[in-house]
């Protein structure tokens, strides 16, 4: 891990500099070696390896620099055993990474550190989908990151709003006392939160997880460092489940670069009438794996088994209402219900309150209901 101030200078400034990016450094450090080295040797050194422009930025310190180390060290020193920088070559650089084409120079670690090198892509799953997910979706990635969870694997996301946040849930909640249950993968320095909402679920993911971003402290959530950080998502992850995805979700975006990474491709189905479901069916003939539980995960990555809990959805079809019948598993209105059920609209509008009140049915936007399946 990365403690001497000098070398963390080093470092940062290589990374700072406008035009180095992580394919850039690592380019200066094959040829040069250390970011160290790399500042002790001249500009026509520099100017082999790289383009006369960046050669040029190279020779001038960026204004940033001392600044954002001051608070960088600072930042380390607060919390020394739960906060951490790795770079390139590091033992406890995550291994997983390093088979991957794009890997960060640097990545900044907050939670159980001491877990990071042992950091492996066969213990790890992916799960992304929409951050407007449908009730079912909700209910879908909870049920999945807790079972998956339970029988051993980390559950790897990024913090995002729906299923991104249900699945941290779901995987802390099933997670055994030592187990790595989560890593949040994040678009922002880890001096901060993004969404804010998902700020006590970021202390809780630290507690019993990891928080890892390759991006300096005080980065903002700018809408391209998100893309970007899905490589990682998938990198760190034997596999990637997508949930829930529209046709332009960025989740399909992680869903590609876990292919070309050489990672397995999960899809959950949906309604063919929901634009939540239009993603994933789009993955599964492409020949992404379809799931309905999450043994057919466990069993396509020939994990163990550590858990005899349920590892599927089911209805409790024995005491199941009428009504439930003709709401089927998709959308519905109150017209297209009374229809069905030649119901008035008092007695069908009281069934419908008592089954949402069960937590079997959902209100949705549009006057519309839909069915939910809880594990």
């Amino acid at each position: 891990m990365l403690t001497d101030h000098d070398e963390l200078g080093a470092w940062l400034r290589l990374l700072q500099t406008p035009g180095i990016g992580p394919e850039t450094a690592r380019k200066l450090m094959a040829a040069l070696g250390p970011p160290q080295t790399i500042w002790q040797c001249s500009h026509s050194d520099w100017a082999r390896v790289v383009s006369a422009r960046i050669a040029l930025a190279m020779a001038q310190e960026p204004d940033e620099l001392q600044p954002l180390l001051r608070n960088t060290v600072a930042w380390l020193d607060a919390d020394p055993a739960g906060r951490a920088i790795v770079t390139l070559g590091d033992p406890d650089y995550p291994a997983a990474l390093l088979d991957t084409d794009d890997p960060p120079a640097l990545l900044y670690a907050m939670g159980q550190i001491d877990q990071l090198r042992q950091l492996q892509a066969h213990q790890a799953l992916a799960m992304v989908g929409s951050r407007n997910p449908t009730p079912q979706g909700k209910l879908n990635a909870h049920a999945f990151a807790r079972n998956l969870s339970q029988a051993g694997l980390t559950i790897v996301s990024g913090l995002a709003l729906g299923i991104d946040g249900v699945s941290h849930e779901g995987a802390l909640e099933g997670a055994s006392s030592g187990h790595i249950a989560t890593i949040a993968v994040v678009g922002t320095g880890l001096d901060r939160v993004y969404p804010r909402s998902h700020l006590q679920l970021a202390h809780r993911i630290a507690q019993q997880g990891l928080i890892l971003s390759e991006y300096p402290l005080g980065t903002q959530p700018r809408p391209e460092n998100f893309p970007r950080r899905n490589r990682i998502i998938s990198g760190l992850s034997q596999g990637t489940l997508v949930v829930e995805a529209a046709l332009e979700s960025g989740s399909l975006i992680t869903a590609r670069q876990a292919l070309d990474q050489g990672r397995e491709v999960f899809a959950i189905p949906g309604s063919i009438h929901s634009p939540q479901s239009k993603g994933c069916h789009a993955l599964i003939r492409q020949g992404a794996k379809l799931v309905e539980a999450a043994q057919d995960i466990l069993e396509e990555l020939h994990a163990p088994f550590h858990t005899q809990m349920p590892l599927t959805l089911e209805s409790d079809t024995e005491q199941e209402s009428p009504l439930l019948s003709h709401l089927g598993h998709d959308p519905v209105n109150l017209d297209t219900l009374q229809a069905r059920t030649g119901l008035d609209t008092p007695h069908l509008q009281a069934e419908l309150l008592d089954l949402e009140l069960a937590g079997q049915v959902e209100r949705l936007p549009g006057g519309l209901f839909q069915r939910v399946v809880r594990a």
